[in-house]
Parts: structure tokens; C-alpha cells; sequence
């Protein structure tokens, strides 16, 4: 049995494919249109389908959609209808100005938006514009799907396909699941309680109070974008003070039974006027960053605390926006009551494709045995040396073939080279974890200004450091396995100097820990690295530039490699290199200063 599962309604569009209970592929369509996040969370752009997600997936089984046998679309417009199911009406207005909407059931002040029945009547229509608006030019493996001939058609709640993703391809049979989402349907906060295959709803939180829209709110305030820069706030965080917990405290009631309210912002009447895009970052700002993110994290151990005693087990197992938020994370691992805390990798909307194929193929089979992990997120586009090659050749680059890229790559790095590194299956949600992306040795401290720079990123921004899974507790305290970089850790003292470009300003890093099984070349690498410089850990940050999502394709990655100030490109088997590099003028100067590492 093939299931199709798709995210389409608010952002981070994707697809994923499950074949009797095991993931074929996933992908978010950003990776190919080259637009962020795939598009803006607006009623007009429900229609979007991920088209070219949708296409590798079925590529990477060989078959066409009509070949699919259940198509899982994670969210469920019916419980905001109402009363529209029967007059198959919606009214929308030719302007907003003076309107109000009527798809509002409940009261919840998150669907009082006059363009609601937009939104809600192109999720309905789902199926026709999945056999009937796909681009031309991927249209061969939609040939022949009609709406007579398409898989059966389900709609899965927006939350429980957000559940399933956290626990179906988890390591654990039994576990509480906690969903922490801006939005779904009607909530933005649910409880589960998994066991095999099935998941009891055992509480909500209603719209409007959510803690993804406080957060969202705060990350426009602060001048960033909204549903889109929400990691900006958490590292703006570390530089401020907690100067104004007390206020948010004050707007947050947590009852004993997992509710909360949410008081409404009053940001302008509070802290003035809100930072303008670009504007110049002053105390009050990380000092704001700070105590929102401080308050989260509160809030949230909390709530796992009501959902431990509530369930008796001890793992969790999570997803949802706010689940991607790993200093909160860290301190519900190492302060809650849960013993394991297991986090999807993709762990917004995106990974709803994946949670929705998955829960329709387990009900669809009802069967209690699990025949997948999610062990890895590489379930993305990937291309063989002679791929590789044929596009180089085409292309007219000079490159060469490796002997031994473990070997050459570690030499290059340990000379205080930075490179793009494309290897394998992409990954499967935000976090670049070693197939696609930028790798730097992680000395001197100035590297992390450098790689903020070759980004284009903001320069408070921390990089993070992959570390071989044997070594991860001699370099950082508390440190577990930890593959898809969703946790920091202190870094321990007698290791900040070997390591000071990924100890961030508050002593911490978000730590990724690899093995051979994980990913073989990726390992090799720091195996290799380790050999000649006696450090176990690289810098790895994604392969792309500011705007720009994560590389996809071998044109991907060598047009970000010559429009960037990277030293060389890794890309299979293969190297380029740039010629006149200024890094190649230091690389002698980098080792001397760090020679005794190197002994």
C-alpha cells in the first residue's frame, strides 16, 4: 500500500511517500523552487500544491499518482465549515476594509480573517488542483490521474498529523507526545498518548491562545519575519538579560489540567515602538528576546509536567514550531521529568506530509508492528559520482576527482579552509546535518564571523558544531545522541579552547552527533579530521546563502558555490576549488597558531 502525504496550508509545503509503513521520501518543495519556506502563510496561497516534491517522490518509487493508494493531506477544513457544508457557499469580499468572516464556529480569533472561505475552499478542492494545475513540465508522472482514478482522498487533523510525526517513526512504542504549534484547525497545543501505532487525544489548547503566534508575534516586533525567523529570536536571546519576565509571566495563566491562557500583547504601549527591519539591535532587544524565550521555556516545562503525571511513562516524544526550538528543548531535557525526549526533525509544518502518510498508512493497514525509524533524515534528492560528473562536464568547471575524500577534504579543512559539502540524500527538514552543507574547522573564534559573513548573516548568529558520537561527552556536558541538531549543550571548559568558534555567548552549543551508521562519508570525515588535528568536531551550518533555501541539485550547490566567497566545493567524489583564495594565504598562519592541537 502506497500513501502520498502533503502539507499545503500555511507554509513549508512538502511531501512524503510511505510504502507499507516504511518512508520512501520526503522533500520540501522550497528545495526546488528556490522560494523560502515554499510560501507566505496567506489565504490566497492555499492553492499551492508542492508540485515538484509531490514529482521526486514518486520518482523515487517509479510510479505515477495514479498509482497511489491513499493521499493524506494534513488538514482537516471540516470542523470550521460549519454550517457552509450544506450551503456549499462561502462569501469573500472584493476588499477586507469593514467585513467580517462567518467560518468562525468557535469564536477563535484566529479565523476572524474575511479571506477564511479563500483559504478553506481551495483546501476542499485539494484533489482537482492536485490532477489538474501541476507545471507542464512535470506533468509525466501525473499523467493519467483524474479525480475518478485518484487514491482515496483523506483529511487528517492539522494536530494529530503533527502527533504522528513525532511518534510513529520514533524509536519508541509508548510514549506522551506533545504538539506545540502555532496553529492547527482550531488549537495551537495538544497531548497524546502513543502506544504501537494509535494516539489518544488526552487534551487541547484552544485559539486563540497559542504560544507559537506569542513567539511569532515577538519576531515581528523585534523586526524579523514572522513564521519564517523565529531562530533568530532564540539566539538573540542569549546576549540579553531577564529583565522583563515579570511582563510576559503576567499574560500567561497555566491551570492544572495542561490549559493556559494568553493575555494580549501590548508591545508598542510596553517597550515603544517596534524595531524596524535592519534597524540597529539595542539592549532592550535582546533584553525583550531574552525574556520571552525565558518565559517559553517555564511555560512549557509546565506543561510536560502535568502531561508526565497525566501519562506514567517516561518519554516524550514532540513536533509542532516550537518543538525546533532547541534551548528550549535542552532545558526540558534536562529539567523536565521525562527520562528520553525524542523531537522530529521536522518538526514544523513540514513534517506534517510525513506524520499524515504515516498515521493513514497505520490505520489503512491496522496493524501494531512498526517496520520504520526515522534514524536519519536524508530522504531527499540524491545523485550518483556519474550525475555528478556529467553536470560538471556540461558545465565547463574545473574539477577533480578525489582518491580519498575523508583523507584530502580534513587536510583541506585542518588548513582553515571553508567548504560547500554535498553528499547523499538531502535532509528532511530545516537542520543541514552533512549532506548538504558548509564545513569549517571550528578555530580560530574569528571562524564564526567569517561563516556569518560568507551567509550574510546576522553577526549574533551562533554556528554549530557536528562532533563524532563517541566524542560528544568529552567536549560537551550532558551530551546524548543527538543526530538532528535539535538540543544544545554547556561546552565543557577544558574544551572551549580547542572548539571557540562553536561555544556560543552564553557557553553553550547546538551539537549534532554522527556515527558510521548514520552517515558514513560524513563520519569519515571527522574520523579523518580528528587524525590530523586532534579534534573530533567541524563546524556545519547549511549549505545556502541569506534567502536562499538549502542546495538540492549539483546546479544548486555550484551556483551558491561561485556566487558565495567559499574556498571549494565537495560535491561527490569530486572538488572544486577556487584559485587566489585569501584563506589559502592564512591556511600557514591558521596552523602554526593551532599546532599544538595538532600534535
Amino acid at each position: 500500500m502506497i500513501t502520498l502525504g502533503i502539507n499545503a496550508a500555511f507554509h513549508d509545503p512538502a511531501a512524503a511517500l510511505v510504502k507499507d509503513g516504511v518512508v520512501l521520501a520526503a522533500a520540501e518543495e522550497e528545495r526546488f523552487t528556490h522560494i523560502k519556506h515554499g510560501k507566505r502563510p496567506v489565504p490566497f496561497s492555499t492553492w499551492e500544491l508542492p508540485y515538484n516534491a509531490i514529482d521526486f517522490c514518486l520518482k523515487t518509487a517509479g510510479i505515477t499518482l495514479s498509482e497511489v493508494d491513499h493521499i493524506a493531506y494534513s488538514f482537516d477544513p471540516y470542523p470550521l465549515l460549519g454550517d457552509h457544508q450544506e450551503k456549499l457557499t462561502v462569501e469573500i469580499p472584493l476588499r477586507p476594509e469593514g467585513t467580517q468572516t462567518s467560518l468562525n464556529p468557535n469564536g477563535g480569533l484566529a479565523w476572524e480573517n474575511p479571506y477564511a472561505g479563500m483559504f478553506l475552499s481551495a483546501i476542499l478542492n485539494a484533489p482537482g488542483h492536485l490532477v489538474d494545475g501541476v507545471p507542464l513540465h512535470l506533468s509525466k508522472r501525473f499523467k493519467g490521474a483524474t479525480l475518478d482514478n485518484l487514491g482515496q482522498w483523506q483529511f487528517v487533523n492539522h494536530h494529530l498529523a503533527h502527533a504522528a510525526s513525532a511518534f510513529l517513526p520514533s524509536p519508541h512504542t509508548k510514549a506522551a507526545v506533545l504538539v506545540l504549534d502555532g496553529r492547527g484547525e482550531q488549537v495551537s497545543t495538544s497531548y497524546w498518548m502513543g502506544n504501537g501505532n494509535e494516539l489518544e487525544l488526552l487534551g487541547e489548547v484552544a485559539l486563540p491562545h497559542s504560544l507559537g503566534l506569542l513567539y511569532e508575534q515577538m519576531t515581528s516586533y523585534l523586526g524579523f519575519l514572522h513564521s519564517s525567523d523565529e531562530y533568530k529570536v532564540m539566539a538573540l536571546a542569549s546576549f540579553g538579560k531577564p529583565k522583563y519576565v515579570d511582563y510576559f509571566r503576567s499574560l500567561i495563566r497555566i491551570s492544572n489540567d495542561g490549559q493556559y491562557t494568553i493575555a494580549p500583547l501590548k508591545l508598542v504601549e510596553t517597550f515603544g515602538p517596534a524595531r524596524d527591519k535592519g534597524g540597529p539591535l539595542e539592549a532592550i532587544h535582546f533584553d525583550i528576546a531574552h525574556s520571552v524565550q525565558t518565559v517559553l521555556e517555564e511555560t512549557v516545562l509546565q506543561l510536560i509536567t502535568w502531561l508526565h503525571e497525566k501519562t506514567g511513562v517516561d518519554t516524550l516524544c514532540m513536533a509542532g514550531g516550537v518543538a525546533l526550538n532547541c534551548v528550549m528543548n535542552a532545558r526540558l531535557r534536562d529539567r523536565g521529568p521525562f527520562k528520553n525526549i525524542w523531537v522530529q526533525p521536522a518538526a514544523g509544518d513540514a513534517g506534517t506530509a510525513l506524520g499524515a502518510a504515516m498515521w493513514i498508512d497505520a490505520q489503512q493497514r491496522r496493524t501494531d508492528e512498526r517496520s520504520y525509524e526515522m534514524e536519519h533524515a536524508y530522504l531527499g534528492p540524491k545523485f550518483a559520482d556519474d550525475e555528478i560528473e556529467r553536470f560538471l562536464q556540461w558545465s565547463k568547471l574545473p574539477y577533480k576527482k578525489l582518491d580519498n575524500v575523508a583523507e584530502e577534504v580534513a587536510e583541506y579543512l585542518a588548513d582553515g579552509h571553508i567548504i560547500g559539502w554535498f553528499q547523499q540524500g538531502m535532509e528532511f527538514g530545516p537542520r543541514a546535518l552533512g549532506a548538504r552543507s558548509i564545513l569549517a574547522p571550528p578555530f580560530p573564534a574569528e571562524m564564526q564571523a567569517k561563516l556569518n559573513d560568507l551567509k550574510d548573516r546576522e553577526d549574533f548568529r551562533p554556528v554549530a558544531p557536528v562532533v563524532m558520537e563517541e566524542y560528544a561527552d568529552t567536549y560537551f556536558v550532558n551530551a546524548r545522541k543527538s543526530p538532528f541538531m535539535l538540543f544544545v549543550n554547556d561546552v565543557r571548559d577544558d574544551r572551549k579552547h580547542e572548539i571557540p568558534a562553536v561555544t556560543h555567548t552564553d557557553g553553550t552549543a547546538r551539537i549534532q552527533t554522527v556515527n558510521a551508521g548514520q552517515n558514513p562519508s560524513y563520519y569519515g570525515l571527522l574520523k579523518a579530521f580528528r587524525e590530523k588535528t586532534g579534534v573530533p568536531v567541524l563546524i556545519n551550518t547549511s549549505f545556502n546563502t541569506q534567502g536562499e533555501p538549502v542546495v538540492c541539485t549539483p546546479r544548486d550547490a555550484v551556483e551558491s558555490f561561485w556566487t558565495s566567497p567559499l574556498d571549494a566545493l565537495v560535491i561527490g567524489s569530486f572538488m572544486l576549488e577556487k584559485t587566489g583564495s585569501s584563506w589559502s594565504r592564512q591556511s600557514e598562519a591558521v596552523s602554526k597558531e593551532f599546532q599544538p592541537l595538532f600534535s
